[in-house]
């Protein structure tokens, strides 16, 4: 059985080769996971591990750095690192920042 991840052979259509320029969002999570795998709190390995076990439906639907994002959020409750409660407080102050300011980069 194909993991979500394995796509080789499938038909998905043409690869687009145009530059993509990274939003500020996805350059905080690549500067996160960069920080923590050079901590040797998270590897390489238990990233792709943990956005392997998201399953075809929860996969298929996030975009690649969207998958980032949620594999850190579970790794770093699972370690015991932050709470669930922790990341949800956080998350609405982002909410209600936004929809103040339509501003996120400062928080």
């Amino acid at each position: 059985m194909r993991g979500p991840h394995d796509i080789g052979g499938l038909d998905f259509g043409p690869i687009d080769p145009e530059e993509y320029s990274l939003t500020f969002w996805e350059l905080q999570i690549d500067a996160i996971r960069a920080v923590i795998g050079s901590k040797g709190i998270v590897s390489t390995h238990e990233n792709r591990r943990t956005i392997e076990q998201f399953g075809h439906e929860i996969y298929d639907t996030l975009s690649y750095y969207e998958r980032w994002t949620a594999a850190l959020q579970r790794q770093m409750v699972d370690k015991g690192i932050l709470t669930q409660d922790e990341i949800d407080k956080k998350v609405a102050q982002l909410r209600t920042r936004f929809r103040e300011t339509g501003d996120l980069e400062d928080f």
